[in-house]
């Protein structure tokens, strides 16, 4: 028999998280860019404060008004040298793009993380980096990771495996490289990061195949801010969207449903 709950059903409206992943690309872009960022529903979650804290500690102005995050930017060389270690807690993300990005600046600094992330492989990312010159001591392939940021050379680099994060870190490392870097995936993943650095005026291109793509990178050109609204995760409505399903007479309305999931630049 059912109660008397479940013939009312489940009504209301439901604010949606952001996309976490576009919410770490949501930090680290605007914090090398030259200028005033304010990012609207960011994800919260551990992992994006960890990459929000290794900015703050490389000398980034970070606050929170309004429910916004403004990010005061300073360009692609003025992250400063940090006082201590970066520790990234359970964030592959934040480890795989900071390698990436750190390479090529003009200090040494070290990543550590959780029992979890220190046991997962960073060859992946360490390894195309050293095909552009980068200088990073790992231990046994793993975290903790000692970059020593140093000038980088522009290559060609392949990445066999499919992944967001590697390409992503490779990107950043670019960024910051004299002349033009080319990376080639074999297989196609997420583009959060081509399309914001587009946004934001890097000189990027892409040139997609059937299942491969190649990305172009000029880099060393400054970055324009500009202000994001991150999109709702579709997998965290998941839940509400199926409890709805489920029970009769339910009326649901889904806030910050901008899908498919690209941020909106304001």
């Amino acid at each position: 028999m059912f109660s008397e709950q479940t013939k009312i059903g489940i009504n209301g409206s439901i604010e949606i998280p952001g996309d976490k992943s576009i919410s770490h690309r949501s930090i680290i872009i605007p914090s090398i860019s030259s200028g005033i960022c304010e990012i609207s529903n960011i994800l919260k979650s551990d992992d994006v404060l960890r990459t929000m804290n290794a900015f703050k500690e490389m000398g980034v102005e970070i606050k929170e008004e309004n429910k916004k995050i403004i990010i005061n930017g300073k360009g692609l060389g003025s992250l400063k040298k940090p006082n201590k270690e970066i520790y990234l807690g359970n964030s592959g993300t934040s480890a795989r793009l900071l390698t990436g990005l750190l390479s090529s600046q003009n200090f040494e600094s070290v990543l550590t993380g959780d029992k979890s992330l220190s046991s997962r492989p960073m060859k992946r990312i360490t390894n195309p980096l050293s095909e552009m010159g980068a200088e990073i001591v790992a231990q046994n392939g793993k975290l903790p990771l000692h970059i020593k940021g140093k000038v980088l050379n522009n290559c060609k680099i392949e990445i066999d495996i499919p992944s967001a994060q590697i390409k992503s870190g490779l990107i950043l490392a670019a960024l910051n490289t004299e002349g033009t870097s080319y990376i080639n995936e074999k297989h196609i993943t997420r583009d959060h990061t081509e399309i914001m650095l587009e946004t934001f005026g890097a000189d990027i291109e892409t040139k997609k195949n059937v299942d491969s793509s190649q990305i172009i990178i000029n880099g060393k050109k400054n970055l324009t801010p500009k202000n994001i609204d991150v999109p709702a995760d579709l997998s965290s409505s998941a839940f509400f969207i199926v409890a709805a399903l489920i029970n009769k007479n339910s009326n649901i309305t889904l806030e910050n449903n901008t899908w498919p999931n690209y941020y909106r630049i304001l």
